[in-house]
C-alpha cells in the first residue's frame, strides 16, 4: 500500500500499486494490465490538482520517470516532450536551445501532461491557455492503442485531447508550439480597486500580460504588468527590495500573518488590510520562464472560475459584496486573470474570451462556506471551474455548461470502453460512475 496525498492536503489515496513507467511499452503494456485484470489506473503528475482528479485506490501511475525532450524542429518551431517533464525543468531545457514557451502559469512545479489536461493557464488577454500550444499529442487509449492527434490531421479530436483530465487515455508525448526565447520586463506595485477597474481594458490590452491581486476587506490590489524587452536587455540582479517582496513579504511574512489568522480568524479582515498596505513594487527583467513562476511555500485551498471578460467588474463587485455581508473570516488575496477564447472542447475559456478569478483559503481553516458563497456568485455569471481546482459541479451541470460535452463523453466511450481510467469522482462528474 502506498499513500499518496496531493500538494494541498484536499486529497488523499492508499492505491494498491504506485507504478513508475519508463518508456513508451511500459505504458502500454500497463493498460494491457488493467484491461487483463478489470482494474482502474490514473496518472498524477506533481499532485497541484485540488481535486481529486488523480485520487485512486487502485493503479496510480507517474511519469516521473518519464521526462525530457525528445526532438526540436527548429524550423517549425515545435518541440515534442515527454508527457512527465516537469514545467520548471521544461523551461530550463528551452531555454538551452534558445526556445521558450509563449505563455505559462504561476507555478511550474507540474508535469506538462498534467498542466494542459486539467487546463492550467497564464494571463494575457490576446493570449489562450496552455494546452493550446499543443501540435499533437500521443495517447495509450483504454484498449492499448497508440494514437496520434494533430492540429493539421485531426484538430478536432485534439481539440477534444487537449484538456481530457486524462479520461480518454495516457497521455505519452506532446508536441508544443514554441517561440524564441524572450525576456519579460515585470513591473507591480500596489494599487487600488476603484482606480484599476474603469481602465481595465486599457491595461489588458496595452500589456501582453496583466493581472492583479485584490485583497479582501480593502481597496488594495497588488497589479502585475509583463511585457517582452529586446533580447540584448540585461537581465536584472536581485535587489534587496525584490528579495524582500517575493521571499519575505510573500512568504515569510505572509505565512506568519496566515498563522494568526488561521488561531484568531477574527482577525482575517485586518490582516488582509495590512497585506494590502504592505504589498511592494518590483520592476526587474528576465528570461519568460523565470518571471512567471512564483514561488508558493504558503500552502492553501483554492478554487477558481472562469466566467465571460465582460461580465467580470460586476462578478468581482459582487465576490466583495458577498465577502463582506457573510463577514467571511479570508485574508488571502483574490486573483484575477485574463485569457482568450479558444476551441478546446472541455476548455473553461471554450469560444469566449475570458476572465479567471480565483479564491483561496489558507490550510487549516474552513474554506467550505466561503468557496460555496463565492460559487453560487460565479454561476450568475456563466461561470466554468478550472478543473484542478475545488468545485462542486453535478453532470448535469457538466453538459450544460459545455457545448461539446456530450462529444467528450461519447469519444471517450470509445477510446475506452471498459472505463480503466475512471475513478469515482470523475465517474460522478461525467455521469459514467456505473461503468
Amino acid at each position: 500500500m502506498h499513500p499518496w496525498t496531493n500538494w494541498s492536503g484536499s486529497v488523499t489515496a492508499v492505491p494498491r500499486d504506485k507504478l513508475y513507467p519508463k518508456n513508451l511499452d511500459d505504458l502500454v503494456a500497463l493498460v494491457h494490465h488493467a484491461r487483463r485484470e478489470k482494474r482502474r489506473l490514473r496518472v498524477v503528475g506533481a499532485g497541484h490538482s485540488f481535486t481529486a482528479v488523480a485520487q485512486s485506490d487502485d493503479m496510480l501511475v507517474s511519469l516521473d520517470q518519464y521526462q525530457g525532450i525528445t526532438h526540436i524542429d527548429r524550423e517549425n518551431l515545435r518541440v515534442t516532450v515527454k508527457a512527465g517533464t516537469r514545467l520548471k525543468t521544461l523551461g530550463e531545457e528551452l531555454h538551452k536551445h534558445g526556445l521558450a514557451q509563449e505563455n505559462l502559469g504561476d507555478i511550474d512545479e507540474q508535469s506538462i501532461a498534467g498542466a494542459v489536461s486539467t487546463g492550467t493557464h497564464g494571463t494575457g488577454a490576446t493570449l489562450q491557455t496552455i494546452a493550446a500550444q499543443i501540435e499533437g499529442m500521443t495517447i495509450i487509449t483504454g484498449t492499448g492503442e497508440v494514437v496520434t492527434y494533430t492540429a493539421v490531421d485531426t484538430p478536432d479530436l485534439l481539440n477534444a485531447a487537449r484538456i481530457s483530465l486524462g479520461l480518454l487515455g495516457i497521455v505519452a508525448e506532446i508536441t508544443l508550439r514554441v517561440v524564441p526565447a524572450y525576456k519579460l520586463h515585470q513591473v507591480s506595485h500596489q494599487a487600488t480597486l476603484d482606480a484599476i477597474l474603469p481602465d481595465l481594458e486599457h491595461l489588458k490590452r496595452d500589456n501582453r500580460h496583466f493581472e492583479f491581486f485584490w485583497f479582501p476587506y480593502s481597496p488594495y490590489i497588488l497589479q502585475k504588468r509583463y511585457n517582452v524587452v529586446e533580447g540584448n536587455t540585461a537581465v536584472s540582479t536581485q535587489t534587496v527590495a525584490t528579495w524582500l517582496n517575493e521571499t519575505v513579504l510573500e512568504n515569510g511574512v505572509f505565512w506568519g500573518l496566515s498563522e494568526l489568522s488561521r488561531l484568531i480568524p477574527s482577525q482575517a479582515a485586518r490582516v488582509s488590510q495590512l497585506c494590502g498596505r504592505l504589498v511592494g513594487s518590483v520592476d526587474t527583467v528576465n528570461h519568460s520562464h523565470k518571471i512567471f513562476a512564483t514561488p508558493r511555500h504558503v500552502k492553501f485551498q483554492e478554487m477558481e472560475y472562469n466566467i465571460p471578460a465582460e461580465a467580470f467588474p460586476d462578478c468581482l463587485r459582487e465576490i466583495d459584496a458577498t465577502i463582506r455581508q457573510e463577514k467571511f473570516n479570508v485574508h488571502f488575496p483574490v486573483e484575477c486573470r485574463f485569457v482568450a477564447a479558444d476551441e478546446i472542447w472541455l476548455s473553461p475559456a471554450y469560444q469566449r474570451d475570458s476572465a479567471y478569478v480565483a479564491v483561496h483559503m489558507y490550510k487549516g481553516m474552513p474554506h467550505e462556506a466561503y468557496f460555496a458563497a463565492m460559487e453560487q456568485v460565479f454561476h450568475q455569471y456563466e461561470g466554468r471551474p478550472h478543473w484542478g481546482k475545488m468545485h462542486s459541479l453535478s453532470h448535469a451541470d457538466v453538459l450544460g455548461k459545455y457545448p461539446r460535452a456530450a462529444d467528450f463523453l461519447r469519444l471517450r466511450q470509445e477510446l475506452d470502453p471498459q472505463g480503466i481510467f475512471l475513478n469515482d469522482y470523475l465517474g460522478k462528474l461525467f455521469g459514467v460512475a456505473g461503468q
